[in-house]
């Protein structure tokens, strides 16, 4: 279907004679008999009448209109700037969440909860029935084989620590799934539709992935003398990488909206911004691998040995990388390899941040794409800064928290710099 200017988002103007009234039509016809469509003052009338298109072509100059059409339909509309700022809050929430997460995690509270409900455990509200939940805790094997000294005080300090983690998601659930439904019922979204429902696809693939690791650290799998009671670094690192998609799709989406292509203009491939995209979209994705990989590190508590830097002890490549069996094991599962991966993985991005830098002072960009291209760098030294002074530091809660946030950080403005960039790329026509 093809609309005029007159009912479609469309830039240039539109001069019409009095009492003229445009509508919409179809390339075999017109809607009404007071209808002017065609694409013949800019290109011929693709019809199988040829007289039809010359007539109408004849009739517009005639009268003096100028048309401008679009083959824009309403699904395709851009939605308001409120879906923007929505989608913007909801970004802002999981990345809270991540936050909070590290922070459970870190002071080991994840477990504490040994049963799971859709929409929220019971609080304890009494004595006896912080002594039941208490109790509970008691039966598996994080109190078993390691905190068979903790007390019901210090229990309800790691409850509630986990506790607001869970309700928190919960509340992520709730922002994005009422307003999308609201929007979709109403026909707001536009062409964000396809892009909200994997939203919230992934907001329910996040709640049931973060019980399944929970499950993990449930099991009495923990029988060797070395054990230490914990969730699965697989499903810590499935979680956490549905928490970065999540939230960078999220973000992406805000931007799209906040800050749309110019509508009167033609996505066109720059020679000179090949290079900087590229560099750009490698960034961001380093960052995410990256930040994946320090789920590894902390399944396995691998900041916790070699605590050094930039050697790992006395040697640049430790003699135990390599030593368990199969070869492939070692990758996910040897704290000494973990850590040194995540070494190399932030070392690199920080090298391809820097010279992503270094390319971009030769380009002339926007002024908002020049400031993310200085942030990107410049929090990139940062993350790798905090790195190393979480591991010289034995890890802790503090740096280490603000250590994973960087990360998100780092994604963040990788995100807005790759936007802005694109942005560049948008000639008008």
């Amino acid at each position: 279907m093809l609309i005029s200017s007159l009912l479609c988002r469309c830039a240039q103007s539109l001069g019409a004679a009095p009492n003229k009234f445009l509508a919409y039509g179809t390339r075999k016809g017109l809607t009404s008999t007071h209808s002017l469509i065609t694409r013949a003052l800019y290109t011929p009338v693709k019809s199988n009448n040829n007289k039809l298109g010359t007539k109408i072509s004849e009739l517009i100059k005639s009268n003096k209109l100028v048309v401008r059409l679009s083959s824009t339909t309403p699904k395709d509309q851009q939605p308001t700037k409120a879906v923007g700022y929505w989608l913007l809050g909801c970004s802002g929430m999981v990345f809270a969440a991540v936050v909070l997460g590290g922070v459970t995690r870190l002071t080991e509270s994840g477990l504490s909860m040994v049963t799971w409900k859709l929409l929220g455990e019971k609080l304890p509200t009494t004595e006896d029935q912080w002594q039941r939940e208490f109790e509970r805790y008691q039966q598996y094997p994080e109190f078993k084989y390691k905190n068979q000294s903790i007390t019901l005080s210090e229990f309800k300090w790691i409850w509630w620590m986990e506790y607001a983690h869970r309700m928190w998601g919960r509340g992520i659930g709730a922002v994005v799934l009422l307003p999308a439904a609201y929007w979709w019922a109403r026909g707001g979204l536009g062409h964000m539709r396809s892009r909200v429902l994997v939203y919230a696809s992934l907001v329910g693939a996040q709640g049931l992935m973060g019980w399944y690791m929970v499950k993990s650290g449930l099991e009495d799998r923990f029988q060797g003398p070395n054990d230490v009671p914990r969730v699965s670094q697989y499903r810590l690192a499935a979680h956490l990488g549905l928490a970065f998609v999540l939230y960078a799709g999220l973000l992406a989406g805000a931007l799209r909206v906040l800050r749309p292509a110019p509508l009167a203009a033609t996505l066109s491939k720059i020679n000179e911004l090949r290079g900087l995209t590229a560099m750009a979209h490698g960034v961001k994705a380093m960052a995410f691998f990256t930040a994946v990989s320090g789920a590894f590190v902390a399944g396995l508590d691998a900041g916790l040995v070699y605590n050094s830097f930039p050697k790992m002890g006395d040697d640049w490549i430790p003699s135990d990388i390599l030593s368990f069996n199969p070869t492939l094991r070692n990758f996910t599962e040897n704290p000494t390899t973990v850590q040194f991966d995540h070494r190399v993985l932030g070392t690199t991005t920080l090298a391809l941040a820097t010279s992503l830098w270094m390319l971009a002072r030769g380009k002339t960009l926007s002024r908002p794409a020049r400031i993310a291209v200085n942030s990107v760098a410049a929090m990139a030294w940062l993350q790798v800064g905090l790195g190393i002074l979480t591991l010289v530091h034995f890890v802790p809660t503090p740096l280490a928290a603000s250590h994973q946030s960087g990360s998100l950080v780092l994604l963040s403005l990788a995100i807005w710099l790759t936007h802005e960039i694109k942005l560049l790329k948008y000639i008008p026509k």
